[in-house]
């Protein structure tokens, strides 16, 4: 007789989930044991590493990901990185044991004691199963709402001893639907309203990227005649940063976004909340004379915005629905691009610092050392406008960071970023600029990419500080926070510490040597360049 194991196991096989990515805990042995042959498990050393890990490789892969952690404990560790995939739109299943059901009404050592409620309100949703038989069929439940729009994480807690019980049934595998298109009657009127704006403008979002959208993008822009934004912390660029119609990401704030559009009539946002905003500057959502549409699968997210009427769709969908009814116009003249690109605040200004090296030459120096197809990471907040300044992202896929603003996200998801490049053979390297403050978030991460011998450059520009917290302490006028210089951190010695090949560097010439041994290894390196300390305008 099969065990649920057994059926589990052949139902993971069917669905292509034969890659886990985990930290195994005692409740998790019994998942676990007599691991299959075709099966693959990556390790890491923290839980919430494991579902960053995951997370970039759903993302490369465009296939959902399994994740597995260790009771209340590990799942606890993960809650950071399931906001950030929840926010990412990553379909992701977790995964995680319990004790036996034999002791579950004593609440002993290591219980879950309310898994459903554990990762909410994150997890799309959150289930332990009633009974042991019921654990197959609660995997193909998972995956259908991991899979179904809005994409996102999903959460399975599966007492310990379910595992060897028989199986009294199998579950039918089922494939399920992955996008919703728009309704033909609001998009024609949606096409008119572009239409017959005098000043339309177009506000892009990452489900574009997600969904490979960026050649409907572009041909509905050239259509309309229309500037292009990216919405406010867009994970993904949705646009080639480098279009003439191209005019970067806009700003976080309610005011000064609405300052950014202002002499448009209509604007429409595709794929995107309306809108992320954070630090609060008071003013109109939108400026006066200008009406907003909302292109969204997420109905949470269009019920939530604060002005916009909505049509739910997928985003790549409503485009090519779009594109057939709007009327062609010539492009506007004036557009003009911000050299700053996808970043929301332009790049601090540097003071003559000697033969300490810039932000900004740092990272132009990177860009001219790797290859034309690479993959950026980015989690150095305070530098983000000199990294979009010196490379601008101009090919679909090749830019990931976390839509939740969390740290330690990037450094692990660039582990799964890199283990996709390697299964689908585009063999890609992979380069993150990580802040010496995100860097210490999930430094774990380093091990897993040194053990799979993953070809990833981590580059720490050093500026011994929280720069972006400094930005916000001069924003909220609060002089005199603590704890926002870490100097004495020694990254060479951290990485070497993991298996990771580490220098630093502090010349140009220096950088371009590093870089370019770095991209003959067949492991991860990590590069530390001391730059210069600037705190960025937030606005």
């Amino acid at each position: 007789m099969q065990t649920i194991r057994d059926v589990t196991f052949d139902l993971l096989r069917q669905l292509g989930l034969t890659t886990v990515f985990g930290n195994p805990g005692s409740t998790e042995e019994t998942f676990l044991k007599d691991f299959p042959s075709d099966f693959r498990f990556i390790l890491a050393l923290q839980e919430a590493s494991t579902v960053a890990m995951a997370d970039g490789y759903a993302q490369a892969t465009r296939a959902p990901a399994l994740v597995n952690v260790h009771t209340s404990a590990g799942t606890a560790n993960t809650m950071s990185n399931i906001m950030t995939a929840a926010m990412n739109h990553t379909p992701l299943i977790v995964t995680a044991g319990n004790q036996t059901r034999d002791m579950l009404l004593m609440e002993p050592w290591l219980t879950n004691v309310e898994p459903e409620m554990l990762t909410k309100p994150w997890a799309k949703w959150s289930y332990q199963p009633v009974r042991a038989e019921d654990v197959p069929a609660a995997f193909m439940r998972a995956y259908a709402m991991a899979m179904q729009p809005p994409a996102g994480p999903v959460f399975l807690s599966i007492p310990l001893d379910d595992w060897d019980q028989p199986a009294t049934a199998v579950p039918v595998i089922r494939s399920v639907a992955t996008r919703i298109g728009p309704d033909p009657a609001r998009v024609k009127d949606f096409a008119r309203q572009l239409s017959e704006a005098k000043n339309p403008v177009l506000i892009y979002g990452s489900s574009i990227a997600r969904g490979n959208g960026w050649d409907q993008a572009v041909s509905l822009a050239e259509r309309l005649g229309a500037p292009v934004w990216a919405a406010p912390s867009s994970e993904r660029p949705p646009f080639p940063e480098t279009h003439p119609q191209y005019c970067g990401g806009l700003p976080f704030a309610i005011g000064p976004l609405s300052e950014r559009l202002a002499g448009h009539d209509v604007g429409i946002v595709i794929g995107a909340p309306v809108f992320r905003y954070y630090p609060y500057v008071p003013g109109e959502h939108l400026p006066d004379g200008m009406s907003l549409l909302h292109v969204t699968d997420d109905p949470a997210e269009a019920a939530k915005a604060p002005v916009g009427d909505s049509l739910l769709s997928d985003a790549v969908l409503a485009i090519e629905a779009l594109s057939e009814h709007v009327a062609a116009r010539p492009v506007r003249a004036n557009i003009t691009m911000a050299a700053h690109r996808l970043a929301p605040h332009p790049p601090a200004a540097v003071v003559e610092s000697g033969d300490v090296l810039t932000a900004l030459t740092l990272f132009e120096t990177i860009r001219a050392a790797v290859p034309g197809e690479v993959v950026v990471m980015e989690e150095s907040p305070s530098n983000i406008a000199e990294l979009h300044t010196a490379w601008p992202i101009d090919t679909p896929d090749s830019f990931y960071t976390a839509a939740s603003g969390s740290l330690g996200w990037n450094l692990p998801a660039s582990v799964g970023v890199a283990l996709a490049e390697r299964d689908s053979g585009r063999n890609r390297p992979v380069v993150v600029m990580i802040g010496d403050g995100s860097f210490q978030y999930a430094i774990q991460a380093l091990w897993t990419a040194a053990h799979q011998q993953l070809p990833i450059i981590i580059v720490v520009p050093r500026n011994n500080e929280y720069a972006i917290l400094k930005a916000f302490a001069h924003l909220e006028e609060t002089p005199g926070v603590p704890g926002l210089d870490i100097p004495g951190l020694n990254f060479v010695a951290l990485g070497t510490g993991y298996g990771c090949a580490s220098e630093r560097a502090e010349t140009v010439d220096e950088v371009q040597a590093a870089v370019k041994a770095a991209l003959g290894r067949s492991g991860p390196t990590v590069l530390e360049v001391p730059i210069v300390p600037t705190v960025p305008p937030l606005l």
